[in-house]
């Protein structure tokens, strides 16, 4: 049985093509920016069991064409693997495309779930332990080994990075962006995200503290001109 936040059935930013995207429960990260803090307890109020949703997934093939799928997001996808796991092989009968959107902060069981993975789409938070603490409260040793695993099983990779204003929006951030990407193979795609403020009235809805009050969402002209100084493939 795994558990579900939410699902949308026609996503066109979670991966190529049209795809049917899987917002699963549970995350051990609390990133300062984190829009969606309903999903941080594993638990939710959708329960389904992997055919369950591979049953309504099927029902979208028709749309997926040559290059969509299903993409499993969260939350941390990972941090379900063995209905992720199930749900995936599922999905591989059926032929169907399947994309991660993940932290890369998983479990033990993130080879088996890689095994069933045709794109990674790997949410950087940061690039250096230090910066990488402050913005999720954990270790990013743990995602350098993610990213070890990604490279040895040699995945592809999309990477998504939140751009944050007063934290990382500067060109110095993006060099060592570059930096960090040099260690990981099979990069196809290199995406700045800008920071928004659609989830502060989640955090009061919830009783919970928003520690980013008052930061006003990012300018997407300084988003174009960071974007120059990313790595050209």
């Amino acid at each position: 049985m795994g558990y579900i936040n939410s699902i949308e059935t026609m996503g066109l930013v979670d991966g190529p093509g049209i795809r049917f995207v899987v917002f699963m429960q549970g995350c051990h990260l609390r990133c300062l920016y984190c829009h969606n803090p309903e999903t941080w307890t594993l638990k939710g109020n959708l329960q389904m069991t992997p055919k369950e949703l591979v049953d309504k997934i099927k029902r979208y093939k028709p749309y997926f064409e040559d290059n969509g799928g299903v993409t499993f997001s969260g939350g941390e996808p990972l941090l379900q693997p063995d209905f992720l796991i199930e749900t995936m092989k599922l999905c591989r009968e059926e032929g169907i495309n399947i994309c991660l959107d993940t932290a890369g902060y998983g479990t033990d069981k993130d080879e088996e779930v890689l095994k069933y993975t045709d794109l990674v789409l790997l949410d950087v938070k940061a690039t250096n332990n230090v910066l990488y603490q402050k913005i999720t409260g954990k270790d990013i040793n743990v995602v350098n080994k993610f990213i070890d695993l990604c490279n040895k099983m040699n995945k592809k990779m999309w990477i998504r990075m939140v751009i944050v204003p007063g934290i990382n929006d500067n060109k110095e951030s993006i060099l060592e962006l570059n930096e960090y990407l040099k260690k990981i193979n099979n990069v196809e795609k290199i995406e700045l995200i800008p920071y928004h403020t659609f989830g502060e009235e989640k955090y009061k809805k919830l009783g919970l503290k928003y520690r980013l009050e008052g930061l006003k969402a990012m300018d997407l002209n300084k988003i174009e001109e960071l974007s120059k100084y990313l790595i050209k493939e």
